[in-house]
Order: C-alpha cells, then sequence, then structure tokens
C-alpha cells in the first residue's frame, strides 16, 4: 500500500522559515516526478514546486520562486520543501504527491498519489 507522509508544518511568523518532508512509503518512487501543492481556506488547489526524477529540473509557481526550494534524497524515497522568507498568504495545506511520470508537472492531474496534508500557518 502506497503512503506519503508530510511532517515539518506548524506556525511561523512572517519572514521565518519551515521545511517540509514527505516520506513515501510501499513501492520505490526514484524514476517519478514528485511535486508540492497547497491549499488555502476557500480556495482551490495550488501548484507549489515540482521536481522531475533525476533532481535535475525543478519548477516553481511565481509565488514562491526565489524564496522555496524543492529536492529529493532518491535513496530516502523523500521530497523535501525549504520554505525562507514565509508570508501570511503561504498560509496553506501542502500536500506533496508523486506523479505518474518522469517530469516534474505542475498540473495536479498529472499526480497519482497525495499525502494527507501539513498545515502551514503564518502569522503577520
Amino acid at each position: 500500500q502506497v503512503q506519503l507522509v508530510e511532517s515539518g508544518g506548524g506556525l511561523v511568523q512572517a519572514g521565518g522559515s519551515l521545511r517540509l518532508s514527505c516520506a513515501a512509503s510501499g513501492r520505490t518512487f526514484s524514476m517519478y516526478g514528485m511535486g508540492w501543492f497547497r491549499q488555502a481556506p476557500g480556495k482551490e488547489r495550488e501548484f507549489v514546486a515540482s521536481i522531475n526524477w533525476s533532481s535535475h529540473s525543478t519548477y516553481y509557481a511565481d509565488s514562491v520562486k526565489g524564496r522555496f526550494t524543492i529536492s529529493r534524497d532518491r535513496a530516502k524515497n523523500t521530497v523535501y520543501l525549504q520554505m525562507n522568507s514565509l508570508k501570511p498568504e503561504d498560509t496553506a495545506v501542502y500536500y506533496c504527491a508523486v506523479e505518474r511520470s518522469s517530469t516534474g508537472s505542475r498540473w495536479s492531474d498529472a499526480y497519482e498519489y497525495w499525502g494527507q496534508g501539513t498545515q502551514v500557518t503564518v502569522s503577520s
């Protein structure tokens, strides 16, 4: 059974940092793209960042570019999201996901497996 478990969320002041982790189990995802998405209250889920299978390509939403960094450890079947210079508008539930292919898509429909989410709250 495939499971994705996010951790590292919490409450932080504006300007602070958090590092999210997502550990996958049940199968190896080293050849698949992985991504992070978020959903704020009353809003649709949106793309945050993604990484291809080899880590050679990473993609970011304009709203987080330069502040967030996605990375992965293929041996540990884990993807990370380093979030710096956090803003109140970054407040959301953050979800990690595993893509059906290897490219690191921006589109949520391209992802097959999803975690349960971790809350990130940024206070002003």
